[in-house]
């Protein structure tokens, strides 16, 4: 299995939900590791804090947040994933929110298959440090 970084081309010939499919594991793993490192707390209160902050309400508010900050190519794959088909909605998310929730996890898939490791990052520190995360949110 090769682990080289695919040029922009190669990352654009994905499908935006095949780029969200790889992403959503991205987004996720950096929330384990934020929450792990704030707190050693029991597995089940880290998974109750995980999974406010990977919902797609939580996603969508860090879609608004992060969006401002991209450059025009990072807004083109995040709107790329916004606007992907197929989605199927899960009953405890509007279309809205999970269609933007797709698209960051879209953007984070795209990211890291470039090796853009340190904008994962970077964009990361910007998500979890804004007003929408705050420890009231997490329960730490």
């Amino acid at each position: 299995m090769s682990r080289d970084k695919l040029t922009e081309r190669e990352a654009n010939s994905y499908s935006p939900l095949t780029l969200a499919f790889l992403g959503d594991s991205v987004y996720d793993t950096l929330i384990r590791e934020h929450l792990l490192r704030m707190a050693n707390m029991p597995v089940a209160k880290l998974h109750s804090a995980k999974i406010r902050l990977v919902c797609a309400e939580f996603q969508s508010k860090a879609y608004d947040v992060v969006a401002e900050q991209l450059s025009e190519h990072e807004l083109a794959v995040l709107k790329r994933g916004r606007n992907a088909t197929g989605n199927t909605v899960p009953k405890h998310a509007d279309a809205a929110e999970y269609r933007r929730a797709t698209a960051l996890e879209c953007l984070f898939g795209y990211l890291y298959l470039t090796g853009s490791n340190e904008r994962i990052y970077e964009l990361f520190e910007i998500i979890i440090n804004s007003d929408i995360n705050n420890n009231e949110q997490i329960g730490v």
